[in-house]
């Protein structure tokens, strides 16, 4: 079972990444229902693997906290774009909750996952979009941002690739504390 930590967006927010969504060919976007923020990418794991890392998230205390995503960018360079991704606004508790989500998944066994936590909500995967397009898209939406949204849970999902996008699955939730 292929698994992730991550963050589910509300509807309203959902609705205003996928208007971004259109106008530049080359381009593989991600449908609506699809847009999360990853907190932890774990990857294959057994039955047992599922359930230690279960039980570890389960033990996370954290505070709820706001979020507003903000600006367009893109991972690779040049004619090597590999996706199109929205902004998240610097927060402390984001970051304080993925650590504490990086340190539940390595005491459930797992190895660090070793990179820079970049936050962000990927948009769409290039399959090779024109760079004066790509670059008109970054320029035009730029300026995107949402109102701040409450962040209240954390989510296991499961992951199953299909032929045209990935479908996640919600596994298990984890709520986040009032005070």
């Amino acid at each position: 079972m292929r698994l992730f930590v991550g963050l589910v967006l509300p509807e309203p927010v959902r609705w205003q990444l996928g208007l971004l969504c259109t106008g530049l060919p080359g381009v593989r976007w991600v449908p609506p229902e699809n847009f999360h923020l990853t907190l932890r990418f774990i990857g294959e794991v057994d039955g047992g693997t599922l359930d230690d890392v279960d039980a570890a998230l389960a033990g996370i205390r954290a505070r709820r906290f706001s979020l507003t995503l903000g600006g367009v960018g893109h991972f690779g360079s040049g004619q090597q774009v590999r996706a199109l991704w929205a902004g998240v606004g610097r927060e402390p508790a984001l970051q304080h909750l993925r650590d504490k989500v990086e340190s539940a998944v390595v005491r459930a066994g797992l190895p660090p996952e070793g990179k820079k936590f970049t936050p962000h909500v990927t948009l769409s995967f290039s399959k090779g979009a024109p760079l004066p397009k790509l670059q008109a898209f970054l320029a035009h939406h730029s300026l995107f941002r949402t109102a701040p949204f409450e962040v209240t849970h954390f989510t296991l999902f499961s992951s199953f690739l299909g032929h045209e996008h990935a479908s996640y699955h919600a596994e298990r939730s984890y709520e986040l504390s009032r005070a």
